[in-house]
């Protein structure tokens, strides 16, 4: 800065930067000085504040998929001021991938290993069954594999599906999958944008050793009432928001439910009188978000946001046997945000979360069911200072009560002769206290740093860890940044799972004396490079991650209800380490990214508790590695009416076990031979490699009222059978009916899949 505005009095501008078609704010908009050469980035509230000498200057605002605004201001004082920008849409190539931050940004933020989504433009890509899924699309991202042919589940950069954090409004999430895992439990109506950290963690956040998915809910129109929804092949929805006293409160309801259930009941009914009748199970999942806000005055603004989800799926046979399982999550949070000043504020939440799932069995006179919960009551406060153009400080601390049930057995007669039940519960207190630094040494240089102190209790059994973060950012032209981060990261619950993926039955267990904290280490560096007159974004980034007490099961174990589950645990060391090169364009008739990774995950699990450990031992690579993972995403506007998209996925074959023969065991009291087979070391063998093309169109409607548009989409439009599973069928002789061979069955999930969804808004 020239030493003439250093001698001059210094002023502050801060408010918020919000879109002027529903009032919502837009996290990560822009706010520069073209001349001085300076600006800030609005925080997640759309909060923005920035320090200049006395004088005239001309403003910039500025937000992907928005039209800039300019501003003349004569700075001679601190004041707030506000600013609305108008979406791009009727601009002829405005067709946007991500709504935070502009690659400018990107490329001088220290940040790095971080994807951020927004919700809206989400909506565009082709999805399964038409339902659009916000983890699917972060599944597009390089350094993110999936669970499997159509799973939602994320693991990130060699890290297993419990070593991820999911937050609604601050709230943890424990199990974010609908059907099985096929959808989110995130209603993208209801969402505002979605922030994923896969390396680089910033201080405050924490519990969790692979990433962060931060997902931000809509605050509600404050200045008029609106509906929308849309109507799809397997599911529905609405939204229903508006001021609850204009332009100081709004709120936001949104819903939706499947309808699986409605078919297969008319189905069941059609057909329950023929002699061959085997009723269709009923499935169905529901789920409610609700959010309001009001302004208490200049200075202090309360935030209420609420989801409640259900799973169900039901059988009742016509012999007697009926079988209900039910799953879901209940989230609830209360935020108070108080500005001290135009340069701190301070935000204070508490919430509550439970997951829980229920197995209920009868059959005639007879009754069992199996239950387990976990829940949640928080309480965190973050205060943010922004001390001058250099430091900008933020400090917190929060407390968790958690309660695991990790087990409630019952059974009973209907005639009273048999009622037994058992319940298993611990109590966990989790804590936390962190400090961070992001400090710009000068224009070239700009570091981030701090400091987290974790602590978790759970009965006499006592943890406590210091996690270190650290990033820099390096400009060696206006163009090109190099980039380094580290971050430790511990876990004090965990996921009681014998599956590779995650379902609702798992279990949530806390630290416990023979439980020790999973912990994990990651140092990454990239380099960043704005290409094509700043059109395009290209980094790449290397990293590597070392993990120790990573938790899995001895061959055989009990996981439920067992009251010493302690003695099932096995434990281990990870390691995760690649390259993943990413290329994207935000702006333009056609947008889009390139992603490729390249790389390795590992586990070893020796000899322990007098076994033999996993593998004997040996290192083995888990089912979700994949050596090769490209994802490319086109969209483009090909006139004001029509969006064309597609997605094309390949990633290298999952690795899994099979067996490499069979010796046959003769039976000494009988004629009875088996083929009993022969495994080799674990995932040795990797199925064929999965890839998958989708396509899509958004044709927008002219109705008379508001707006409307019919979204049709082709999943897998090649019709590629990718491999789910493989199992072995005997091949019998056709003339003695003897077994003289077995041939490998591979089973795939979806083949072409069209759907159209009807979507409306007034």
């Amino acid at each position: 800065m020239p030493l003439g505005l250093q001698a001059q009095q210094r002023f502050t501008l801060s408010g918020y930067v919000r879109s002027v078609a529903d009032r919502s704010i837009l996290p990560g908009a822009s706010v520069a000085v073209p001349a001085l050469g300076t600006g800030v980035t609005a925080d997640a509230e759309g909060f923005y504040s920035l320090t200049l000498p006395e004088g005239r200057y001309q403003l910039a605002i500025s937000f992907i998929g928005y039209q800039t605004q300019t501003r003349e201001l004569n700075v001679t004082r601190s004041q707030r001021i506000s600013f609305s920008l108008p979406e791009a849409s009727n601009e002829l190539g405005e067709v946007v991938i991500e709504g935070t931050g502009t690659l400018e940004q990107k490329l001088q933020t220290t940040q790095m290993s971080v994807e951020h989504l927004n919700a809206r433009d989400a909506k565009l890509l082709p999805a399964l069954f038409g339902e659009v899924d916000l983890l699917k699309t972060l599944q597009l991202k390089p350094g993110v594999q999936n669970g499997g042919e159509g799973t939602s589940g994320l693991f990130v950069r060699g890290g297993s599906a419990d070593q991820n954090l999911f937050l609604i409004d601050d709230a943890v999430v424990y199990n974010p999958s609908h059907l099985f895992g096929l959808f989110s439990v995130f209603n993208a109506d209801a969402v505002q944008s979605v922030d994923l950290y896969k390396g680089g963690f910033p201080a405050q956040y924490g519990g969790r050793l692979s990433s962060v998915v931060d997902v931000k809910m809509r605050d509600g129109n404050p200045q008029k009432f609106g509906v929308s929804g849309g109507l799809g092949l397997i599911s529905s929805r609405l939204t229903v928001e508006g001021p609850i006293v204009k332009d100081k409160g709004s709120f936001v309801l949104s819903g939706r439910r499947t309808y699986f259930d409605v078919f297969t009941r008319q189905i069941n009914k059609l057909n329950k009188d023929t002699e061959d009748y085997s009723p269709i199970p009923d499935y169905y999942f529901y789920d409610f978000n609700a959010k309001a806000n009001y302004k208490l005055g200049e200075k202090d603004q309360i935030f209420l946001t609420g989801y409640y989800g259900r799973d169900v799926f039901g059988f009742n046979s016509t012999g007697g046997f009926n079988f209900d399982f039910t799953w879901g999550n209940t989230v609830g949070t209360a935020r108070w945000n108080h500005v001290f000043s135009p340069k701190l504020f301070l935000n204070t939440t508490i919430s509550s979360t439970a997951y829980q799932y229920q197995i209920a069995n009868r059959l005639d006179q007879f009754g069992f069911s199996l239950s387990s919960e976990i829940q949640d009551y928080a309480l965190r406060s973050d205060l943010d200072y922004i001390a001058n153009d250099r430091h900008t400080l933020k400090l917190g601390v929060s407390a968790t009560a958690h309660r695991f049930n990790v087990g409630r057995l019952s059974a009973n007669s209907t005639d009273g002769s048999l009622n037994i039940g058992s319940e298993i519960v611990y109590k966990g207190q989790e804590a936390s206290l962190y400090g961070s630094d992001n400090f710009k040494v000068n224009d070239k240089v700009q570091l981030d740093y701090g400091l987290r102190l974790t602590g978790f209790q759970s009965g006499s059994d006592r943890f406590a860890a210091l996690e270190p973060r650290g990033a820099v950012r390096y400009s060696l032209t206006p163009k090109t940044s190099l980039k380094a981060s580290y971050a430790m990261m511990y876990q004090y619950v965990h996921l009681v799972t014998n599956s590779g993926a995650s379902l609702p039955t798992d279990i949530w267990y806390p630290s416990r004396l023979n439980v020790k904290p999973q912990r994990s280490q990651q140092v990454a560096t990239g380099v960043s490079f704005l290409l094509g007159q700043g059109n395009y974004l290209l980094t790449n980034e290397v990293y590597y991650k070392w993990a120790q007490n990573q938790v899995d099961f001895r061959d055989g174990a009990q996981l439920f209800a067992n009251e010493d589950l302690d003695a099932e645990f096995l434990f281990g060391k990870g390691w995760a380490y690649g390259n993943e090169l990413y290329l994207e364009k935000k702006t333009g008739r056609t947008t889009g990214w390139v992603g490729y990774s390249l790389a390795w995950t590992k586990r070893r699990f020796p000899a322990q508790r007098g076994g033999t450990g996993i593998n004997n031992g040996k290192e083995f690579f888990p089912t979700y590695d994949r050596r090769h993972n490209l994802t490319v995403v086109v969209l483009h506007k090909l006139n004001e009416r029509i969006n064309l998209t597609g997605s094309f996925v390949f990633t290298s074959g999952a690795p899994t076990t099979l067996p490499q023969g069979r010796f046959l065991l003769q039976d000494v009291f009988g004629d009875d031979v088996s083929a009993v087979p022969i495994y080799p070391d674990r995932n040795t063998y990797r199925m064929a490699p999965y890839n998958r093309l989708d396509l899509g169109m958004v044709y927008k409607l002219r109705p008379k009222r508001g707006e409307s548009d019919l979204t049709f989409s082709v999943y897998n439009a090649y019709n590629r059978r990718n491999p789910y599973f493989i199992y072995f069928e005997q091949v019998r002789n056709k003339e003695t009916g003897d077994v003289t061979n077995f041939r490998a069955r591979q089973v795939s999930l979806f083949p072409v899949i069209p759907s159209v969804t009807y979507n409306f808004k007034f």
